[in-house]
């Protein structure tokens, strides 16, 4: 079955993203947001970023401010591993299949989390983008990022810079420190191309990995949770270690082992792992 119509293959090439409706089925979705809901409830029981990863670092990343009262559980990093739902969703949704539509027809997952905003959440996300932190030997990667709530402009609303795939590699350093955001400048001007990525529970938007963009806070009494994960092209070989890593890394999710190595020429700064549970921290500290 054909996901995308040409057109979506256009405005993909063209801008650098595209959002699916009704990507995800009801039951897979469903599926989503109880394990999320139940990994929240959880958090309730712990002060601190808690579980750990195949690095040791923390799985479950909790806000400042986080109480029992008020939970903000705002990363689980490599759900596949703890989560079937999560680990079908990258196998077989129509997500993965577009994907494939797109950069295929050998593709292979790369890594996964959750990203949470709770009611009141004041995390930002800063401008940046995905494959400075996460880069291979080329570019055909893309960012799988699913709606588990209605995304409205005042909930946390990833805000997307169109075209920016076709520009230039931002640094994600300053003064020697690595910040997981772009200077301030830049951030700038592209904050003046900006536009919000809304839609309801079940879509998806498919971002190629080199888009810039950055996320609001939340200001509503509702929750802004998305799924997300990364596929690459199975002739991609991956350049740094994995962020957010996972036993699920490398796993084939469409076509066959390429057996050969493709490169793209770029030239960027090696990205830092994060020493905490995740990026936050590396961009509050800028």
């Amino acid at each position: 079955m054909v996901v995308l119509a040409g057109e979506q293959r256009n405005i993909f090439q063209d801008q650098g993203f595209i959002l699916l409706e009704n990507a995800i089925d009801t039951e897979l979705l469903e599926g989503l947001q109880n394990d999320f809901n139940g990994w929240v409830k959880d958090s309730i029981n712990h002060q601190q970023p808690y579980g750990e990863m195949l690095d040791g670092r923390p799985r479950f990343d909790l806000e400042p401010g986080h109480s029992k009262e008020q939970p903000a559980l705002r990363r689980v990093s490599s759900p596949t591993e703890i989560s079937a739902i999560c680990l079908k969703v990258v196998c077989s949704s129509h997500a993965t299949q577009a994907v494939a539509e797109l950069i295929g027809p050998d593709v292979r997952f790369h890594h996964s989390k959750f990203n949470s905003k709770m009611p009141g959440s004041g995390t930002v996300v800063k401008w940046h983008q995905d494959f400075t932190f996460d880069p291979c030997s080329n570019d055909d990667s893309i960012t799988i990022i699913v709606f588990v709530d209605n995304v409205t402009p005042t909930n946390g609303v990833i805000m997307l810079s169109p075209g920016s795939h076709k520009g230039p590699l931002y640094s994600l350093w300053k003064d020697g420190v690595f910040t997981g955001a772009v200077n301030e400048d830049i951030a700038s001007e592209l904050e003046k191309k900006a536009v919000p990525c809304v839609g309801k529970a079940g879509d998806v938007c498919l971002m190629h990995s080199r888009v810039a963009h950055a996320s609001r806070i939340n200001q509503t009494n509702h929750p802004r949770t998305l799924f997300i994960y990364n596929l690459i092209a199975a002739d991609a070989i991956p350049l740094a270690p994995n962020p957010v890593p996972s036993r699920h890394e490398g796993m084939l999710v469409s076509g066959k082992e390429p057996g050969r190595i493709r490169a793209t020429s770029f030239d960027i700064e090696i990205p830092e792992i994060p020493k905490s549970s995740s990026f936050f921290d590396q961009q509050a500290q800028s």
